[in-house]
Formats: C-alpha cells, structure tokens, sequence
C-alpha cells in the first residue's frame, strides 16, 4: 500500500503509513484514526509539540512536571507534580510558555506530562 507524500505521520505509532478515508485519516500500521482537519491545522501552524509521553499538546492544556526543575537565575525549583494549568505553544527550543508560581516560564515538554 502506497501513501500520498502529504500525508502526516501516526500520531500514536510515528508511522508514515497513514492515508485519507472520509474526514479521517487512519494508520494502516496500528490502526489509529485521528481527524484530518485537526492534522492539517497542526502541520500549517509547525507546532506538533508532544510531551514525555508522545501525547499531542495544544494550547489551553494542562500539564504536570516530571522532575524537578530549577529555575535558572534564581534559588527557586519547580516541584515534581507541579501542575500547570493554560500552556500555551510556541516555536523555539522550549516549546512550552506558562505561568507557573515563580512567574511566567518557557519550558521543554519533555519535562511535562499531560494531566
């Protein structure tokens, strides 16, 4: 079986075997189905951002950390289990801004999980 080369990879499996059927596209590696329009809005905006466990984040989700973090420039650490409640998605090498109790972050999500 053939894929289109506009066709988004898997996201559960990573796959590239997916292909269109109705408003969905399904993984003809694991089986997943996932909505064609959600795929093409994440793929023109560049910001496929997933968290430590491989779950897809979008803006207004709610994450918690996995480990401590510290806050550079400051004696302050982020607690593991801290939850975050509103990330928002940006572009760079820390994909996360939020507003924690030490004020507003960027953070990496493969520190963060999705609550």
């Amino acid at each position: 079986m053939t894929t289109s080369d506009n066709s988004p990879k898997c996201p559960a499996c990573q796959e590239d075997m997916s292909y269109p059927d109705g408003a969905n596209f399904v993984c003809a590696q694991c089986g997943h189905e996932w909505p064609i329009m959600a795929a093409t809005d994440e793929i023109e905006a560049g910001l496929i951002v997933k968290d430590v466990n491989g779950n897809l984040l979008a803006d207004g989700d709610s994450v918690t950390l996995i480990k401590d973090l510290k806050v550079k420039g400051s004696s302050t650490t982020l607690k593991v289990g801290t939850k975050i409640k509103g990330i928002r998605l940006v572009s760079g090498d820390h994909e996360v801004d939020c507003k924690t109790e030490a004020g507003n972050m960027l953070l990496k999500a493969c520190f963060l999980k999705k609550a």
